[in-house]
């Protein structure tokens, strides 16, 4: 069978869900495997009608796909992306690559090797505002910068109503959970937009109004090599969902706000200018503008937008906040090779 008209999905929740409908919208007639992270049998009932589900990645390997996408769990990414690389299959990870570093211990040279067919789906980078956003601050419109805020926050009950949040990923630490791993697109955006950070100072705690036993809230400092510091909050506990970067520069403050998609430019104490505005934005569309971009990566046409360097480094980062949490002061951010 020709690798053009097959796509493998690896694992059953909300985000593998939504890659299956994407891949059957995109690539229609797709022809779509779907394999479970943990080996059980799966059926239409878990991943939809029209699905060939699997036992295994090696029976999948069978059907030759053109690409896989890894939506296991954190913990599992490296070992199940492993599989379809040597095989000669491009993958796209779920994010994180990796719940820590050690998963990757002595792996940097076989994922340099796969590199320019490895993506890693830190989707909020094809949002609309987001690039905008970017191009707004690599084109100085509030000058020399001089701080920077995010926060993002969210009861977390209230992300899957329909299940009970206690057994769903985001809260086990033995599949990935926790704010600094489940929010770490704030963490790769910052990368992406204001480059690497030198060192952090970061706190990290359980609250214990959740009943998990992963961290619910994180607090931290950056510093850039040349100064530049920013605050970064993080919780599953704001009953109000909050998602903002707000960049103060020499010249003015730009507002992000992601959920409302939405940035506005602050000049003076009662002016504020609303540069981009699209609150009807179809979020799913930054899910297929992610695939598309990926089919091109498969096909050798394009370069990954988030690379595992990009990715590795975001990970180097969120093991940095661990250190500076357990050991109460500030720690180096440190290189990024596995």
């Amino acid at each position: 069978m020709s690798r053009s008209g097959t796509y493998l999905v690896v694992g059953s929740g909300s985000i593998a869900k939504r890659h299956i409908g994407n891949l059957k919208k995109l690539f229609a007639p797709a022809r779509v495997v779907c394999v479970s992270a943990s080996g059980r049998v799966l059926g239409s009932a878990d991943v939809g009608e029209g699905v060939l589900c699997l036992p295994s990645i090696a029976r999948a390997l069978a059907e030759q796909p053109a690409f896989a996408i890894v939506a296991s769990p954190a913990p599992w990414h490296i070992e199940h992306s492993l599989q379809f690389l040597e095989a000669g299959v491009p993958v796209l990870i779920e994010k994180p690559v990796a719940d820590n570093l050690q998963r990757l211990s002595g792996l940097h040279d076989r994922l340099s090797v796969y590199s320019p067919v490895i993506d890693v789906a830190y989707n909020l980078r094809y949002m609309s505002s987001a690039v905008a956003f970017k191009a707004l601050i690599e084109e100085g419109r509030v000058g020399a910068l001089r701080s920077v805020s995010i926060d993002v926050g969210q009861y977390l009950p209230d992300w899957r109503p329909a299940s009970d949040y206690r057994n769903n990923v985001s809260a086990r630490r033995e599949l990935g959970g926790g704010v600094l791993l489940e929010l770490s697109h704030e963490l790769d955006y910052l990368g992406w937009l204001f480059g690497r950070f030198k060192t952090v100072y970061c706190s990290a705690r359980n609250s214990g109004a959740l009943e998990i036993d992963v961290e619910d809230t994180v607090d931290a400092l950056l510093v850039r090599a040349d100064g530049l510091v920013a605050n970064v909050h993080m919780d599953f506990l704001q009953r109000a969902p909050v998602r903002t970067c707000k960049v103060v520069g020499q010249a003015g403050t730009l507002v992000w706000d992601i959920l409302n998609n939405r940035i506005s430019l602050h000049r003076a104490r009662n002016e504020q200018t609303v540069l981009f505005d699209d609150p009807l934005y179809d979020r799913n569309d930054m899910y297929l503008d992610q695939l598309r971009h990926f089919a091109k990566v498969a096909s050798r046409t394009a370069q990954p937008a988030v690379g595992i360097a990009d990715a590795l480094a975001t990970l180097h980062l969120i093991e940095a906040m661990k250190r500076s949490a357990a050991a109460g002061q500030v720690v180096p951010v440190g290189d990024i090779k596995a």
